[in-house]
């Protein structure tokens, strides 16, 4: 059995081969900071070639699931210049990456914000849950950003032409939404037919060999077109471009004095 890493953003539970993990920095809305991000790759990687666990839950604490990028990070780059806005872009990336290739079935359990980069780990499991009350959305364009290494994970999951119109609109959207863009599949009314859904699939899940379907997953990934990582090392360059510009400054600091912003 895997020594699982010490983590102070990560709540972890194993239970009957299936690994829970949640998020926990309520206070944000479980955004995403460098150092859960760190977490979360050590912890895939150190789970990686334990055949003993089957499945990966994951969810939020506090009624959310990911509210996205972490704003006091983005504030410690803007002291460190573009290249530290580049590295913290890519390391989500590489998280997603990383994610997308567990060999163990991955579960998103979808509640109350699903934003941004929470959007992004929702594209890259195999099994989408959500509460029909769930908050989707990109909401980097207004912000004067971009959705960098999300948007190559969310056009894999729901197509280009939906990906054009979430992104370029901002656009907000729930549970029965996400179910018609295939982004989940299934949405519950309540937290007890979410986990009453959670013990079904966990139920299937269990029956699958093991080794078969981590390979069946590689061999699926392998057979649609993965998103790159020289695309999101370039995507990363983007990210620190927008984000240091006239747009990406003002964006972000409406967003902290809660104003709109004026785009020039």
């Amino acid at each position: 059995m895997s020594h699982l890493p010490e983590c102070q953003t990560l709540l972890l539970e194993l239970h009957g081969g299936v690994l829970h993990i949640t998020l926990n920095r309520p206070d944000s809305r479980n955004a995403m900071s460098l150092q859960m991000v760190g977490e979360l790759r050590a912890l895939l990687a150190a789970v990686r070639d334990d055949r003993a666990v089957r499945a990966l839950v994951l969810n939020g604490a506090g009624g959310h699931f990911c509210a996205g990028g972490d704003l006091k990070d983005m504030a410690n780059a803007r002291a460190q210049g573009a290249e530290a806005y580049r590295e913290l872009n890519r390391a989500f990336g590489a998280l997603l990456e990383e994610a997308q290739h567990a060999p163990q079935v991955l579960i998103c359990l979808l509640q109350g914000a699903v934003l941004g980069g929470g959007l992004g780990l929702a594209c890259v499991s195999d099994i989408a849950l959500a509460d029909h009350q769930a908050q989707f959305g990109l909401p980097e364009t207004s912000l004067g950003l971009i959705p960098a290494q999300i948007a190559p994970f969310v056009v894999q999951r729901i197509g280009l032409t939906e990906t054009r119109r979430l992104a370029l609109t901002a656009a907000r959207f729930d549970g029965a939404e996400a179910l018609r863009l295939g982004l989940v599949h299934f949405v519950e009314q309540d937290a007890q037919a979410l986990a009453e859904r959670l013990d079904e699939v966990l139920q299937q899940v269990l029956r699958c060999a093991p080794e078969a379907n981590a390979a069946t997953k590689k061999l699926l990934l392998a057979s649609a077109g993965q998103p790159s990582s020289e695309l999101l090392d370039e995507a990363a360059q983007w990210f620190s471009a927008a984000v240091t510009g006239a747009e990406g400054v003002e964006g972000t600091m409406a967003f902290m004095q809660k104003r709109k912003p004026g785009w020039a």
